[in-house]
């Protein structure tokens, strides 16, 4: 029997985008003689679909795509799985099921629900659907009989503060069935080390159950998470067999009765992946949003900012992106060197657009309110909002959208400026910690021609210069200790005890970051949507209070 596995890029509630996609992908299957074409979870809807399940009228419309779907079944020998929301029909529970339904000769012969909602970081399934109550195995003629998975029922011994969250595997009473071949629909997001994880507990299944395992995954960024495909095989022994592309739509062919031999997957190195993630990233988010696709960037000269309109440019070419340079009394003769240089380097428009009268006009304007108060943060914080404003004014004039160039550690300690660095539409960075930005810029020289980024950005202090002589590390602990604690804060959530434990920090140093990281959660709420990259990323996985006692 031979399968494609449809990597497609869906677009959350545009039914009928999704739909044009999953018809090219079945004509592309039937046209390659494949007997299934497996695609991924939800893919009808699009993934997450959230609180428009809330929505009656869209569970019906994407019910009724599922029919036409079917109908473009008719005339075509193959059977195609497509994840979809199926309402439920009873009179008590929630409203709906993560659904698969398999299509052949124009008709729904069957429906398949998830068993396993997983309600974690991102995730939170059981806030809409009802759990499979009913094991079933399928059959795709020929005598081929499937185990219907979808997603998470293939994690069954997901742990959780050193628990597992389910009492129950999917795949023990579907195996008792006769099952030839386990097929997962996927829509797994991406993390730095999500893609061996996957493979890993595929390969776990395909070795207890000696079955292969067909496990197709979604492709493309919705809400701020991204899913970079990779669909593969695993075979019985636990190898994978076939693999699609990462990061890009792909249709992978695997036939069942063909000599198979192991197939190395391709290792991708962390600041390739985060770089590519981020790129499918931006371009998605223009896309999706339909915003007109031209990104605005302030470059300060730092490697934050270079790294972000690289990202832009390879999202949307440069002709789509613009950027300006900000030059204020006391930003060096450097910074905007290096920003020129970058802009030449790249083929961008970039605009000067100096704020030092601006700057004066307010200081000016707020003279009578604070008399003799003395200068500190506040002058400070008065040039990053005109910054801000400069470029949303530009946004706005040029009908584009500011990108972020904020990173995860200044997020995490508040190093930043509401409604001055902290505007923009979306924050490709906010996920990476600055160590990490500055090996994704590494990576990025050296596999790009002309090293784009100039070699001063790499060599300079980082510094916000809102001060003369101002570097980060006048506020904060150098990078390197900064991340360490925050990565085991935030992806271990360790306590401040077993951070010193590790000797990663003084308590001292340690106290005072997590300090920092409590006080700032006003601002992370207030933050453009950040890009997920690792395990935890601020936003929807990070739950956290703003008022009462930050546990540290």
């Amino acid at each position: 029997m031979r399968f494609a596995l449809a990597q497609v890029n869906t677009r959350v509630g545009d039914i009928s985008r999704n739909v044009e996609r999953i018809l090219g992908a079945i004509r592309a299957a039937a046209e390659a003689n494949a007997d299934v074409v497996v695609f991924p979870e939800l893919t009808v809807p699009g993934y997450p679909p959230n609180d428009a399940l809330e929505r009656v009228s869209f569970v019906r419309e994407n019910i009724e795509a599922v029919k036409v779907l079917a109908e473009a079944t008719r005339d075509l020998t193959l059977h195609a799985l497509v994840g979809f929301v199926d309402g439920n029909r009873e009179a008590f529970g929630k409203p709906a099921y993560n659904a698969v339904a398999q299509l052949h000769r124009g008709e729904v012969v069957d429906i398949f629900y998830k068993t396993l909602l997983p309600t974690y970081d991102v995730f939170d399934e059981q806030r809409y659907f009802n759990a499979n109550g009913m094991l079933r195995a399928g059959s795709l003629g020929h005598g081929v009989r499937f185990a219907p998975l979808l997603c998470e029922d293939l994690w069954y011994e997901t742990k959780r503060g050193g628990c597992f969250l389910y009492g129950t595997n999917p795949l023990e009473p579907l195996m008792l069935q006769g099952v030839d071949v386990i097929v997962n629909l996927s829509a797994s997001p991406f993390s730095l080390t999500k893609a061996a994880q996957r493979l890993e507990v595929a390969a776990h299944a395909a070795r207890r159950y000696d079955r292969p395992v067909v496990y197709t995954n979604l492709v493309g960024m919705n809400e701020g998470l991204v899913f970079d495909g990779g669909s593969f095989v695993m075979g019985r022994r636990g190898k994978v067999v076939a693999q699609a592309k990462r990061f890009d739509e792909d249709l992978l062919l695997w036939d069942d009765a063909a000599p198979t031999s192991a197939v190395r997957p391709k290792p991708v190195p962390d600041p390739e992946a985060a770089y590519r993630a981020a790129v499918l990233g931006i371009r998605d988010f223009f896309d999706k949003t339909r915003q007109p696709p031209l990104a605005v960037i302030g470059l300060s000269g730092g490697m934050d900012s270079a790294l972000v309109a690289a990202m832009a440019v390879d999202a949307l070419g440069p002709d789509r992106v613009v950027a300006a340079t900000l030059p204020s009394a006391i930003s060096s003769r450097g910074s905007v060197n290096d920003s020129r240089k970058l802009a030449r380097r790249l083929g961008l428009r970039l605009f000067r657009l100096p704020i030092a009268r601006s700057v004066s006009a307010l200081r000016s304007a707020l003279a009578p309110a604070f008399g003799e108060l003395p200068e500190d943060v506040t002058e400070e914080n008065l040039q990053a909002r005109v910054r801000g404003t400069l470029l949303m004014a530009l946004a706005n004039k040029l009908g584009g959208t500011v990108l972020n160039t904020g990173n995860k550690s200044e997020l995490a300690v508040g190093y930043c400026t509401l409604y001055g660095d902290l505007i923009g539409g979306l924050s490709p960075l906010g996920d990476l910690y600055k160590t990490e930005v500055y090996e994704v810029g590494r990576w990025y020289n050296r596999t790009h021609r002309g090293a784009a980024i100039p070699r001063a950005i790499f060599d300079k202090a980082p510094s916000a210069e809102l001060r003369p002589g101002q570097t980060d590390q006048d506020d904060l602990p150098p990078y390197p200790v900064l991340d360490a604690i925050l990565s085991r804060f935030v992806e271990h959530d360790d306590s401040a005890e077993d951070i010193v434990a590790r000797g990663t920090a003084t308590a001292d140093v340690v106290a005072r970051v997590l300090r920092m990281v409590a006080r700032s959660e006003y601002k992370r709420r207030q933050a453009p949507p950040v890009l997920r990259l690792h395990e935890r990323a601020f936003g929807p996985g990070w739950r956290y209070p703003i008022m009462g006692r930050f546990p540290v």
